[in-house]
């Protein structure tokens, strides 16, 4: 029998089948585990989205109580100054009240020396000249302070500026005319000092 030698071919048999290559197996792939790492991106973001809108909510916060705040004292400028206005005003009053009976005696006394206090000219005695021009002078002081006289002669009687002293025939008046001022009334702006004394026609 021709083929390989009978020695060649025991040998083979002992050696057994020839040797396979030997590939180790693949692992068998699992569900996907989750990454760490986006996990802690995630929490981070969550963290300064929070962060934001706790700033936002004390930004929205401070800024209302500065608001507030500039609302109380804007409120506060408006009263202080009506305040001063208002003691201002009471304090000039006060003083007008004192002065006008004085204004009224010194008229009295220039008619009483035949000098007229409205007229331009200053003639009389030197103690009437000297009258005329304390009345003049305390009569630019008053002035200058806001206080104004008034005479309601032939308008109609108004108890809110008027003091009616006694009535009588008018003369042709409608009734409820003032026919005659008895003394000037005098006023500060809208406030009555001294209402208007007068005579009403009846």
């Amino acid at each position: 029998m021709e083929g390989r030698p009978v020695g060649e071919e025991a040998a083979a048999a002992e050696e057994g089948p020839a040797a396979e290559e030997v590939v180790e197996p693949r692992p068998v792939a699992g569900p996907a585990e989750p990454d760490a790492t986006a996990e802690e991106d995630a929490v981070a973001v969550e963290s300064d989205l929070d962060e934001l809108a706790a700033a936002h909510r004390q930004r929205d916060e401070y800024l209302e109580l500065a608001q507030r705040t500039k609302a109380d004292f804007e409120n506060y400028r408006k009263r202080a100054a009506r305040d001063a206005a208002e003691a201002e005003l009471r304090g000039r009053s006060a003083l007008a009240r004192e002065l006008v009976p004085v204004l009224d005696n010194l008229e009295r006394a220039l008619l009483a020396a035949g000098v007229d206090p409205q007229g331009t000219d200053a003639d009389g005695e030197a103690l009437a000249q000297g009258v005329l021009l304390v009345y003049r002078d305390l009569r630019s002081t008053v002035e200058r302070a806001g206080v104004e006289t008034y005479d309601p002669a032939g308008e109609r009687f108004d108890p809110q500026w008027h003091e009616a002293l006694s009535t009588r025939p008018g003369d042709g008046a409608d009734p409820g005319t003032v026919v005659e001022t008895v003394e000037k009334g005098y006023r500060l702006g809208d406030q009555i000092l001294r209402p208007a004394r007068v005579i009403v026609s009846e």
